[in-house]
């Protein structure tokens, strides 16, 4: 084993001070967004019925740094800074020269990087005197994570979640529950949207898409809510990059810089918490700095397979016009366990960075995603979410590519939450996938698969 930590603490008086915002760092704007019904560039007053001033404000502005509120702060600090990991066995069964770091958001109330934003979210509709937020979720980590906010600033939370992570994952909503909230399996019979699509198919597994035109509804309706959204919007983004400026601060610590940076990409916010800080100092530095792969599903490949175009970002139609990487609003995905990932739209954010080519996107399979999480596993004694095995499964290609070629890079990547809530997933995965020796594994699966064991 090398000397070099196996963690990399920072101290709470090292905590973020302020967000970093990606917009006034690249070489041109985002497209604007637009209004549904005018189709004219969206205005604050058109976004002030679903979000608090504070919100809105971050939403559009070009300051490169945003203050965090010192409540925001006081309730980070229940689980931040979060560790910055050395995968120190997993590079050993590799047999890599690689150096593989990856910052641990799993210690967190909700076991992800969810809260990030829906404490500062929480606090922010608070601030401005709403009583109650309605959100969408998919496999329940945002939803368990505003249930947590709500609870610190006395606000009410009604969550509607897809249908195929509320049957697959119940668990989850027993936490929204335990933390105050509301959950509603989508689509539900609560709401106009929900109630259209059950008239057509009474047993819908439920998207993202309706979820949220499930939650933007409610929310609507009256006049002390206000809705919530876990990632995709410029803001949710910008309050996750609490986790690439620690990791700039850990990796600086003990001397090191990434050469590759890789993240799972859903909606974006995951991704773009790790991967902003470090992109906006590339692009201050002439281009200096890590490659950047942003990692999907192939089963929802939205990034490497989706047009580029004005979309909605539900399926009613109800938000407002988002030019993104979208595989359509009426999209329904397989309901593969990767439940976070299931969305048919990018951040435009994101997506706008990756038309201008400063990122590279991945897709994998959810058999070769597992198999890497299984690894990991077995190698790091962490079981993680089925989301970030797709990074994952992209980091241990990389580090089998430097063991074949001797390259010592070092490879960062956020492993985003745990899997505690997600074993009937790896049990299903063992089941079709390990026991029956005779399917056809994947190359990475039959690479995994015969690691040697890990010295102990």
């Amino acid at each position: 084993m090398s000397d070099a930590p196996t963690r990399t603490q920072l101290s709470e008086d090292q905590l973020p001070t302020h967000w970093v915002n990606l917009i006034p760092h690249l070489p041109e704007p985002p497209p604007p967004v637009l209004h549904p019904a005018t189709q004219e560039p969206i205005t604050p007053d058109d976004l002030a019925p679903l979000f608090p001033p504070a919100l809105v404000a971050q939403e559009a502005s070009d300051e490169p740094r945003i203050p965090i509120p010192e409540p925001v702060r006081d309730v980070y600090r229940l689980w931040r800074p979060t560790p910055l990991h050395r995968a120190h066995r997993l590079e050993q069964a590799l047999g890599t020269p690689a150096r593989i770091y990856y910052k641990y958001e799993g210690g967190s109330p909700a076991g992800s990087h969810k809260p990030n934003t829906a404490v500062a979210q929480a606090h922010a509709n608070a601030e401005a005197g709403v009583q109650r937020l309605t959100t969408e979720t998919g496999a329940g980590q945002w939803g368990s994570a505003l249930a947590f906010a709500c609870a610190q600033f006395g606000l009410t939370c009604e969550v509607w979640q897809v249908r195929a992570s509320f049957e697959q994952k119940p668990y989850r909503g027993s936490m929204m529950r335990v933390f105050g909230g509301t959950v509603h399996p989508s689509p539900s019979d609560r709401t106009e949207a929900g109630r259209a699509v059950l008239a057509k198919e009474p047993d819908h597994p439920g998207s993202l898409g309706i979820a949220i035109s499930e939650a933007v509804e409610a929310a609507a309706a009256d006049d002390v809510t206000r809705y919530a959204l876990g990632s995709v919007l410029n803001h949710v983004l910008l309050h996750q990059t609490v986790i690439g400026q620690e990791a700039q601060a850990q990796l600086a610590a003990i001397g090191e810089e990434p050469d590759v940076l890789i993240g799972c990409t859903g909606g974006g916010s995951n991704f773009a918490g790790l991967a902003f800080p470090f992109l906006a100092d590339r692009l201050d530095r002439g281009g200096q700095g890590p490659r950047i792969l942003a990692v999907e599903p192939a089963a929802c490949p939205t990034l490497t397979r989706g047009r580029y175009a004005y979309d909605y970002g539900d399926t009613a139609g109800l938000t407002p016009l988002m030019k993104m990487h979208t595989l359509g609003h009426d999209f329904v995905p397989d309901a593969i366990h990767a439940g976070g990932l299931r969305y048919h739209g990018m951040s435009p954010l994101l997506s706008h960075v990756v038309e201008l080519g400063l990122i590279e996107p991945r897709a994998y399979q959810q058999s070769d995603s597992f198999a890497a999480g299984l690894a990991f596993a077995r190698t790091e004694g962490i079981v993680p979410a089925p989301e970030p095995t797709h990074a994952l499964a992209s980091a241990i290609e990389e580090a089998t590519r430097c063991a074949e070629t001797g390259e010592e890079r070092v490879i960062l990547t956020a492993l985003c939450g745990h899997g505690h809530f997600d074993m009937a997933a790896y049990d299903a995965y063992l089941a079709g996938h390990l026991e029956d020796r005779g399917h056809d594994q994947t190359a990475l699966e039959a690479a995994l698969s015969a690691l040697p064991a890990v010295d102990r």
